[in-house]
């Protein structure tokens, strides 16, 4: 089969054979038909020091995917060949204390797809089946291929329980603005949408948001703060992993608000925390992945139930041959979500 490999610590994914992969008895071997590139993917095409230190060279790139069930393991009774599917990317171990308590997303000695073991940008890509989620026919193939980053946005704006509340998102990447629609759908009261791009702060507002702020203006928090009655967001949500937005984001939150944080800084930050988080009595929380699998009946729900339409963000889909000119598109802030086209 094809597969796009990370084989050299430099710029670029190859575009190589290998063979197909096993499958075990409680796996599934799935024909990948389209791939979605994140963030994640151009760390790993980039080589920068984080992929450098966390990811082995040789392995099969991707983690966000949807496509047919090609072949079963002989434990495998939950789904059948033919079947459209997605997956979850992070296999858990089962026994640490996360996993058997319910939060095996945050597994001591998780697996990530395209990371740790082999991933979806390929032919074939095999996961156990606890990790397979069979798609409903309303949900087409280009949105079940993103299901994946969407959880991350439900799970965001889940966790910090918005409805009612006003709500800001710093970072209007693909996951922010998915998380301004899942939060204009579950009953966010206003929201505030801040980022450094007009063309993506324009998909914020048609994606829900009421305020757009522009992240290079100094004064966006104090803006942020007269939107909302002059106290600030009751809840921040911060997506974009820019260490200024996280600054201001929590200077912008109110005393007694919620700070659920999605965005990876590439290095630490520097946070004022007595005045910040500590005298404010602010509720900070980390976001990693998708709660398995309540994160995933709450996004399908929204989706079947045409609360939320994630459609429009998908902007681009290219053979995956062409995965350089793909990550080029991003780079360039062309695109928002591009797809690999895989079969």
């Amino acid at each position: 089969m094809r597969a796009l490999k990370k084989l050299e610590p430099r710029l670029g994914l190859t575009l190589t054979d290998a063979p197909m992969p096993a499958c075990p008895p409680d796996h599934v071997v799935i024909a990948v038909t389209l791939a979605g590139l994140c963030g994640t993917d151009r760390h790993i095409f980039e080589w920068d020091g984080w992929a450098a230190a966390r990811v082995p060279l040789g392995i099969t790139v991707g983690h966000e995917f949807m496509g047919v069930v090609h072949q079963v393991g002989t434990g495998v009774t939950r789904v059948r060949p033919g079947q459209r599917v997605s997956a979850e990317g992070h296999i858990g171990c089962g026994v640490c204390q996360p996993c058997r308590t319910g939060s095996a997303h945050i597994c001591e000695r998780v697996d990530i797809l395209g990371i740790d073991v082999d991933g979806c940008f390929a032919d074939f890509v095999a996961v156990p089946e606890d990790n397979v989620w069979p798609l409903p026919d309303s949900i087409d193939d280009r949105t079940a291929a993103v299901l994946d980053p969407f959880g991350n946005a439900v799970h965001t704006v889940t966790a910090a329980e918005v409805g009612g509340r006003s709500v800001m998102v710093t970072g209007c990447g693909v996951i922010g603005l998915m998380a301004i629609g899942v939060a204009r759908a579950v009953g966010a009261g206003t929201i505030v949408a801040v980022d450094v791009d007009e063309a993506r702060l324009a998909q914020a507002k048609a994606m829900g948001a009421d305020h757009l702020l522009q992240a290079n203006d100094p004064q966006w928090p104090a803006e942020a703060r007269s939107f909302t009655r002059g106290q600030g967001p009751e809840v921040f949500l911060e997506m974009s992993g820019s260490a200024s937005a996280i600054r201001g984001g929590f200077d912008a939150l109110r005393n007694g608000g919620t700070a659920a944080l999605l965005g990876l800084p590439p290095e630490p930050v520097a946070l004022d925390l007595p005045n910040q988080i500590i005298f404010k009595g602010a509720t900070v929380l980390g976001i990693n992945g998708r709660v398995m699998f309540d994160t995933w009946y709450r996004a399908e729900e929204l989706l079947i139930s045409g609360r939320v339409d994630i459609a429009p963000l998908v902007t681009h889909e290219l053979p995956m041959e062409e995965v350089t000119t793909a990550f080029g598109l991003i780079e360039r802030g062309e695109a928002l979500k591009v797809l690999l086209r895989i079969a």
